[in-house]
């Protein structure tokens, strides 16, 4: 684990610059705005290691699969999330030498995110190959208030010389995905223009035809003054710039501000696009930096406002919660059904930026929290909209009557992804869509989701999982045959126990389901059944017999669930005992020497625990949490927030502590050498989840909030914001209390456990509640039962 970036409770600082870092400091101080996104690439020129990227969101394009063999039911592309124009860019030339870090004498270096009022700031001196020096400050960020537009403040001061000065703000099209298949271009032009301080460039993508306009406004200061622009027009294909010359004098400032709006064909019509991103820089220099960059900061104070997490005594671990929620607001706000979360955001093309189950599994529970009840329910609408397309991926392969297998990767619903052992065999994703849906009702009351959008979506999952499991003649029972868990180091099993056990519950809660739809409004039952012609005593009675017979793998002499058929088969080497130079396995070691070892990727039956932990007593989970714990590699960013919350639950408060420092600083610290890619930004909801689940042991049950609170010994107090129902608390947790102010909204009854006795606190707006203890911060797996 690293420690390249200097710790602060509210900034990423980096001091100093190190290129073999770049990548990783492009990825960690990126930003966005739920609409656009990019990484911290330099605005001047830079001619060393970089990854660039500017995205849009929802904007992507269907590279054709590249594969050895083609086998039936593959997915003829892997959609990708667009780098898209560059707006950021500024060339630099003092005198005949162009501003390049990898070229210049780098004097001091420092670059800031500052997370509280959401900007990126740079300040830097270099000195030129002729010896000259310069100062210059860039200042940037998304928008929040106005999501379509950017800004960035670039001031540049001679140190030691009088010359001329050429700046060139441009914005350049011409750009490719790194991750292309085939090294292809994925951009057409449609049109630019360039005229004095104002230009644009409208794309089209290849294939999908989204088209996009990137457009700019520029202002010059010398000194603090206007200056009048002459600058000289700049048009090439896909590209537009002005270029300005100055006399540029020792000791003043000569500031360059950008205004930029990225407008999709999404969102507006297309032959309206230039002149409607036109408009909008317009708008935005009229309005000012400054005036843009206060409504930046307001509009953050109202995001931290209901969704900070105070950590006291601990500031990497301060630091760390707060990175991981400024990134999850900026990759999304909620307020578009057709848009969901990228494993990457807009932080990097890995993944291709396309959905996965991270979302269900993931960052459902965080926005149920900390955002209106509208975000969580537009990310379970943007599955059930996608029904029609899951039936269809079933129907390809072999499946019928409706029966749905969601894609495990999408942009549109299509399945995209093609790596045949996750494509055709990590079908557990299934089960993660139907559990957000279960734990979206649980959360908020909506019990009318499931009879408008859910049950249709239960029913059709149920139905993969009635024709996909095989009965068995040899053993009497229900087998789960050639799948692959969480644990992608493990591929084509048996009776993986994670899947079989959620492929038991879905069809246990579709049964549910039906029940609770009938009861509520059998008119709108009855139109369902017709819609998908559903055979009410016939299914439910195959689902019914599943649940009854399903085999699940066990071993009695250790009390625990078997991964899969033949886990313990494995040579049981743990991971303590794994030499360091082979880790991480997936960079060391041959796939398949991987399949064969017994290490585990991220939680799989932990995984199974996590979700279902009320069906198993903590005797259960304690045997399991310590067999698969010491066997688990981490080498997944979704691994280390699913055992913080375990061990917290299990008392043991130390490794708590550790996976959840592990977690939050992922990738602060590249602690798996991956960050150079992009950030983690689906498990940094499990961060969030480590925090108020973990330590605060938050749990929904018979719908009445509960917290069980746990401590590390390292923080002097804990508190934080859950919206509930209408309702907004701030729960703080200290190391002899544990207080609940109702902030807003309607009354509410929360339980607090103690020492296995549940206290019932009935609370009002404007009061606060404290119980006195004297264990929150003591390890506790002795002597309390948090089960509760």
């Amino acid at each position: 684990m690293k420690q390249y970036f200097k710790v602060d409770e509210w900034k990423i600082i980096e001091e100093g610059f190190d290129p073999e870092y770049n990548k990783v400091a492009e990825s960690v101080f990126s930003l966005g705005n739920g609409r656009m996104g990019q990484r911290a690439n330099f605005e001047e020129a830079y001619s060393g290691e970089t990854l660039q990227g500017n995205y849009v969101a929802g904007v992507y394009y269907p590279d054709k699969t590249r594969v050895g063999w083609w086998k039936n039911g593959y997915p003829e592309y892997f959609a990708k999330v667009l780098n898209a124009a560059n707006w950021i860019g500024i060339d630099v030339y003092i005198g005949d030498e162009q501003l390049d870090l990898a070229k210049c004498e780098v004097l001091n270096f420092s670059r800031e995110l500052n997370m509280k009022d959401g900007y990126l700031q740079r300040n830097f001196t270099a000195k030129t190959a002729s010896g000259k020096e310069v100062e210059v400050e860039a200042i940037r960020f998304c928008s929040m208030a106005d999501d379509e537009c950017g800004a960035i403040k670039y001031t540049i001061t001679p140190l030691n010389f009088d010359s001329e000065l050429t700046l060139t703000p441009f914005i350049d099209g011409d750009i490719v995905n790194k991750d292309a298949n085939y090294d292809e271009k994925f951009w057409d032009e449609v049109s630019n223009a360039i005229e004095g301080d104002t230009g644009y460039v409208q794309l089209r993508t290849k294939k999908t035809g989204f088209e996009v306009a990137t457009a700019m406004q520029f202002t010059i200061d010398q000194d603090g003054k206007a200056v009048d622009i002459k600058s000289n027009p700049i048009q090439k294909e896909k590209y537009i710039a002005a270029e300005i010359k100055l006399q540029a004098k020792k000791g003043q400032g000569i500031t360059l501000t950008k205004y930029a709006a990225n407008l999709s064909s999404q969102n507006h019509p297309a032959d309206q696009l230039a002149s409607l991103a036109t408009d909008a820089v317009k708008g935005a220099a009229k309005k000012g930096f400054n005036t843009m960059l206060a409504e930046q900061a307001a509009a953050w104070a109202e995001k931290w406002k209901h969704n900070d997490i105070i950590i006291e005594g601990d500031a990497a671990a301060q630091q760390g919660i707060r990175f991981n929620i400024f990134q999850l607001n900026q990759t999304y706000t909620g307020e578009d059904d057709r848009l969901n979360i990228g494993p990457k955001g807009f932080t990097g093309e890995k993944y291709g930026g396309s959905t996965y189950w991270d979302t269900e599994a993931y960052c459902v529970p965080f926005y149920l929290a900390t955002a209106e009840q509208k975000v969580a329910r537009n990310l379970l609408l943007y599955r059930y909209k996608q029904l029609g397309k899951a039936i269809d991926n079933a129907k390809l392969l072999g499946f019928k009557d409706g029966a749905a297998l969601y894609p495990m990767v999408t942009m549109d619903g299509t399945e995209c992804h093609n790596e045949w052992e996750i494509t055709f065999e990590e079908i557990h994703r299934n089960g993660a869509i139907a559990f957000a849906i279960f734990n979206y009702i649980r959360y908020t009351g909506d019990e009318a989701y499931l009879t408008d959008y859910g049950l249709e979506v239960l029913i059709a999952i149920s139905r993969f999982w009635a024709q996909r499991i095989t009965w068995s003649a040899n053993r009497q029972q229900y087998v789960m045959l050639g799948v692959t868990g969480p644990n992608e180091y493990e591929n084509n099993v048996n009776n993986n126990w994670y899947t079989s056990t959620i492929a038991v519950w879905c069809l246990k809660y579709t049964i549910e389901a039906i029940g609770k739809v009938k009861e509520a409004s059998q008119p709108k039952y009855n139109d369902l059944v017709a819609k998908i012609a559903f055979r009410e005593e016939q299914e439910c009675e195959k689902f019914a017999d599943i649940i009854r017979n399903m085999y699940f793998a066990h071993d009695d002499q250790l009390g625990i669930f078997l991964q899969q058929d033949g886990y313990l088969d494995k040579e049981q080497i743990l991971v303590k005992d794994l030499p360091a130079s082979e880790q991480p396995l997936v960079k060391k070691w041959s796939w398949d020497r991987i399949l064969r070892s017994v290490y585990i990727k991220q939680a799989d039956v932990l995984q199974g625990l996590y979700f279902f932990e009320d069906d198993y007593d903590l005797d259960t989970i304690r045997r399991n949490y310590d067999f698969y714990e010491p066997r688990t590699v981490h080498e997944s960013s979704l691994s280390p927030c699913v055992h913080a919350i375990l061990a917290a639950k299990l008392g043991d408060v130390e490794r708590a502590y550790q996976f959840y420092l592990r977690t939050s600083r992922l990738d602060i610290d590249d602690y798996n050498n991956d960050t150079d890619d992009g950030c983690h930004i689906t498990s940094m909801a499990g961060t969030w989840m480590s925090v108020v689940e973990g330590f605060g042991g938050m749990r929904v049950k018979y719908g009445v909030l509960s917290f069980n609170p746990l401590l590390p010994v390292e923080w002097k107090a804990l508190s934080f914001k859950i919206g509930f129902r209408g309702a907004l608390l701030k729960v703080s947790i200290a190391l002899n209390k544990i207080s609940i102010e109702h902030l807003s909204g309607p009354e509410l009854v929360v339980n607090v456990i103690q020492h296995g006795q549940i206290h019932k606190m009935e609370l009002q707006q404007g009061i606060a509640q404290v119980i006195q203890t004297t264990h929150f911060n003591i390890d506790l797996s002795s002597e309390i039962d948090r089960s509760l």
